[in-house]
């Protein structure tokens, strides 16, 4: 069955493109021109993935987000003309999985859609191994289930690979770029910045004190580690 993209975006000639070049690559596509219509077509159709503009009139591509990840934790995917290094931190910081700026490759856009959806819903590297066991966490990678002490921990589909790639060798130091590597699934081009604003929503989401993380370690100069039983 055909995985349903719901695409957001006000200007029609990308929007005409973005259609086109999903629907020959066998995805079932939906569109909205504007955040209202956005959130009424999430409600109506429950899509697989969000492509999202930002800058969209009535409700804004930022608005949209919060809203999206209130009800559920659809991948998404932010597509913008707004190509600052801070626009990008803060849709990723929202929890957006990429983040693609205008102008764009069509043929990109496809196969980071391809490669977020395997990770929401495809299997990780290691499922035949059952769950990853740290401490008091949890990460159970066939059922895409995170939990500490038994507290159920939702993470998008991003946060959980990076997350699983961390807890599966505890103790492992993990440059940024060793991290994209693994999440991502596809050469595409990125910033060590995403890195930072995952983790940051995983620690919000998981540590006890998001200031003083307890699990996913920063190792200055290097990149990050999952903490042994003893870290």
């Amino acid at each position: 069955m055909a995985r349903t993209v719901l695409v957001v975006e006000d200007e029609p000639k990308i929007l005409d493109v973005v259609r086109d070049y999903l629907v020959d690559a066998g995805f079932s596509v939906t569109t909205a021109a504007d955040g209202p219509a956005a959130l009424a077509s999430a409600r109506a159709v429950a899509p697989d993935l969000v492509v999202l503009d930002l800058g969209l009139p009535g409700l804004d591509g930022i608005d949209v987000a919060r809203e999206l990840h209130r009800r559920s934790q659809v991948p998404i995917i932010m597509l913008t003309a707004r190509g600052s290094e801070v626009d990008r931190v803060l849709g990723l910081e929202l929890g957006a999985d990429d983040y693609l700026v205008k102008p764009f490759s069509p043929r990109e856009l496809v196969a980071r859609v391809r490669a977020v959806l395997r990770r929401s819903g495809g299997s990780a590297a290691g499922d035949d191994h059952g769950p990853i066991r740290v401490g008091d966490v949890t990460v159970d990678p066939s059922r895409r289930t995170v939990a500490v002490a038994g507290r159920p921990v939702d993470l998008t589909a991003t946060e959980f690979e990076l997350l699983a790639h961390l807890a599966r060798q505890p103790g492992r130091v993990f440059t940024r770029s060793q991290l994209l590597d693994a999440i991502h699934g596809v050469a595409i081009e990125s910033y060590d910045r995403a890195i930072d604003a995952h983790v940051k929503n995983i620690r919000r989401k998981l540590e006890p004190d998001p200031h003083r993380p307890r699990y996913v370690v920063t190792v200055h100069g290097v990149g990050y580690r999952f903490a042994d039983t003893e870290g």
